[in-house]
């Protein structure tokens, strides 16, 4: 079976719950434990595997100890979901350098610290395939946003930095489809979660606290996926043996190993499976 880090709540519990139903093992990451546990004991009751690694993305050591747990707990290494985000908005003139960096330290450094921890395992993994006459196909998901791709006004940070994760995407396609993984970018549009149905500019407890430890969990009402305008106080979210669970309108594919990132013209809701396959009966 495969195994997969993913979020504990929003699109993230989703992305945890659809690849556990398709037999992968979850290392189910969130802020806080609460949450976390709540999505291993979902996936447990359904008869999946699940641990659970808590802590800010953000945190230097967060990643070793990320990828260590799928490794340690599973064995192995087969998907890698970048889904973790918020925003915090503002235009150019009065955003702070706090609010530039906390983007890109939530949506690019974060997840290049994890890639960067993933590849020497995968690529251990790969050579260890190749010698067993195996091949075994991994999968990267990075999340972007339509913000990456067209802006957005008053979000300067977070267009910014969701449009580094479609650059990081098409570099690692490169880099990374000789070990037989494909790396995709998934660039949502509006994503009905409890992020996006709260106020926007809301500011509570929850979030000043997320934001003070430099957290990818900042808005109070639940969801960890991106939350980001298309209009006036509207706001979008990010969020197996076989598939990636569904991917949502305005998304970005980078199908193959060598292929750019590529706009779906349909928009439609329906899921857009990409194949796994199961190395060692790691993840």
């Amino acid at each position: 079976m495969p195994s997969s880090p993913a979020r504990g709540r929003g699109i993230g519990r989703a992305i945890a719950l659809k690849l556990a139903s398709e037999g992968a093992r979850i290392v189910v990451n969130d802020l806080d434990d609460a949450p976390a546990q709540e999505t291993l004991a979902e996936i447990r009751a359904a008869g999946g595997q699940a641990v659970a690694c808590v802590g800010n993305v953000t945190a230097p050591d967060f990643a070793e100890r990320f990828v260590g747990t799928a490794v340690s707990e599973f064995k192995g290494l087969d998907i890698v979901v970048n889904n973790a985000g918020y925003t915090w908005d503002n235009v150019i003139q009065k955003m702070s350098d706090e609010q530039w960096y906390a983007m890109l330290d939530c949506h690019l450094t974060a997840p290049f610290r994890i890639l960067r921890a993933a590849q020497p395992v995968i690529r251990a993994l790969g050579k260890a395939d190749a010698e067993a006459g195996r091949r075994v196909v991994r999968k990267v998901v990075n999340i972007s946003s339509v913000a990456g791709l067209f802006g957005n006004a008053g979000q300067t940070n977070y267009s910014t930095a969701k449009a580094g994760i479609v650059g990081m995407t098409q570099t690692l396609a490169k880099e990374w489809g000789r070990m037989n993984v494909t790396v995709n970018c998934v660039a949502y549009g509006f994503i009905k979660t409890r992020l996006t149905v709260s106020a926007a500019g809301e500011a509570t407890a929850k979030h000043r606290r997320a934001r003070d430890q430099g957290g990818c969990q900042s808005r109070p009402d639940g969801g960890d996926g991106t939350r980001h305008p298309i209009g006036p106080r509207r706001h979008a979210g990010r969020g197996g043996r076989r598939g990636v669970p569904a991917l949502h309108s305005g998304v970005g594919l980078c199908e193959r190993p060598d292929a750019d990132v590529q706009r779906r013209p349909d928009g439609d809701l329906s899921d857009a499976a990409a194949t796994v396959s199961s190395p060692l009966d790691g993840r």
